[in-house]
């Protein structure tokens, strides 16, 4: 574990003992990276703020929700925004959130590769592993290579059709995974 992350993890113990100064701290420390990430899958600094906001009250009044044994508190803090951005955006622009998910657009695979950049690399890799092969060499090249689908139906030499529904499928597979899964749900504990 490096400095930055026991630092952190001393914080979040010291924000649950009502520490408003290690709050502060913890607040100067991610506001950014919160914030960057809400802006860039809400598309509002306005509602980006709002969401931040959120996310702060909740870390101070539930710190223990983080778990040391699911991740990097970075990667916590980027599900926990990207989660309750989506939770937002379903609330209040449910054909934009279709639109986020079927990655049908650059902007949209360029905001789910800053999401997933920021997630532990290892966990990912392990769990590509477990993919068909076809399925895990395109989720590889759309996550980790920034290309579009377009870009991928040419290198495969396959219709976009067939790329979009191996991304879909890779997709679903990757969230069927136990590890996965309990990664991602650790923001809701």
């Amino acid at each position: 574990m490096d400095d930055k992350q026991s630092r952190d993890i001393e914080l979040l113990k010291l924000i649950g003992k009502k520490s408003q100064a290690a709050f502060n701290q913890f607040y100067q420390d991610h506001i950014s990276f919160i914030l960057t990430i809400a802006i860039q899958v809400l598309g509002d600094r306005t509602e980006a703020e709002d969401v931040c906001h959120d996310i702060f009250i909740e870390i101070y009044e539930k710190p223990h929700q983080y778990k040391q044994s699911k991740g990097s508190i970075k990667a916590w803090l980027a599900v926990k925004t990207r989660s309750r951005c989506i939770d937002r955006l379903r609330k209040k622009r449910p054909i934009l959130v279709q639109k986020l998910e079927k990655l049908d657009s650059e902007e949209a695979v360029k905001t789910e590769i800053h999401v997933l950049n920021q997630i532990e690399n290892k966990l990912l890799l392990n769990a590509l592993d477990q993919l068909p092969e076809k399925q895990r060499d395109i989720i590889y090249a759309v996550y980790f290579e920034g290309k579009t689908q377009r870009e991928l139906a040419e290198d495969f030499n396959k219709p976009l059709g067939t790329i979009k529904s191996s991304i879909r499928y890779g997709l679903n597979n990757l969230r069927k995974q136990k590890t996965l899964l309990q990664w991602a749900k650790m923001d809701r504990e």
